[in-house]
């Protein structure tokens, strides 16, 4: 069975040489690490990608081989962290769409003083996004679905617990 583009998309969980889990990517990034012997995989997804010379089964979960100190940190503010923190979801109506049927919104305008900041930054439909506006969510007769907040540790760890409830092999890897 060959990979099929949207699979190459699929989150892959990223464990330390701990086993402890330190972070999501997509199964392409994954493969590349298991090709390059950075990383091994732990547990395999359906399907296989094939290459001229071999066949390698689609990760689920890799483990990194080298062990790496991961300082406390906050993630960077950008478009593809605030649509993974708000799950891809328009703050407004509540539907569930592609990153590319979302846009950003500042819940206070930046033509009003809004910053740029993880607490002023939600993710938005394009209708919700054009019928707000140039207002805040109140005069716009709006409600936000949840305060935006910066993206923690905790956030990330959340996600993951998410996420493990669609792939059953991850369960045993998120043991907080």
């Amino acid at each position: 069975m060959n990979v099929l583009p949207e699979r190459l998309h699929r989150p892959v969980l990223v464990l330390n040489a701990s086993y402890e889990p330190i972070n999501i990517c997509a199964a392409r990034r994954a493969l590349v690490l298991v090709l390059k012997g950075l990383a091994s995989a732990e547990a395999h997804a359906p399907g296989q990608f094939h290459s001229q010379r071999q066949t390698v089964p689609l990760p689920s979960v890799i483990r990194l081989l080298e062990y790496r100190r991961i300082p406390h940190q906050t993630r960077a503010l950008s478009r593809k962290n605030i649509l993974m923190r708000d799950r891809y979801t328009c703050q407004y109506c509540q539907k569930v769409l592609n990153t590319g049927d979302l846009t950003l919104d500042h819940v206070i305008p930046r033509s009003r003083g809004g910053e740029t900041t993880w607490e002023n930054l939600v993710a938005c439909c394009n209708p919700c996004n054009n019928q707000k506006g140039n207002r805040t969510p109140d005069e716009a007769g709006m409600k936000l679905f949840r305060p935006p907040r910066p993206f923690s540790v905790h956030t990330g760890r959340q996600l993951m617990r998410l996420l493990a409830r669609t792939d059953e092999q991850w369960k045993k890897y998120l043991w907080y």
